[in-house]
């Protein structure tokens, strides 16, 4: 089973996760894909852990500091997700196209599902 890996452009630590909660709050910035999973709720939307729990895939999400140098060099703009194929890792969803999920996570994995499928 091919891995897959999101990359979130924040860092998981207590100081990476306020760091970022501030600088969304002053609208300096944010991660598309954290709107997704998480919004405001530090342990994640219960419709993203209920379509993850659906997901036949192996998929991982990853804070950018957790992640590796091949996945980071792979996804270019944070965030993104990744697939490991024989060659490395190849980025399959880019970071402006997550806003288009923000309402829907479960669609969000199911594009991701429909991605994967395309590179196997």
């Amino acid at each position: 089973m091919q891995q897959v890996v999101g990359i979130y452009n924040a860092d998981g630590s207590i100081g990476g996760e306020l760091s970022y909660a501030l600088t969304k709050l002053a609208r300096r910035g944010s991660c598309e894909l954290c709107d997704v999973t998480h919004g405001w709720n530090p342990l994640g939307k219960r419709s993203w852990k209920e379509a993850v729990e659906r997901c036949s895939l192996d998929l991982r999400f990853l804070h950018r500091d957790e992640a590796l140098p091949d996945q980071l060099s792979a996804a270019g703009q944070l965030p993104a997700v990744v697939i490991a194929n024989d060659d490395g890792w190849r980025v399959i969803m880019t970071s402006s196209e997550f806003a288009n999920f923000k309402s829907d996570p479960g669609e969000l994995i199911a594009e991701i599902e429909r991605r994967v499928a395309l590179h196997r």
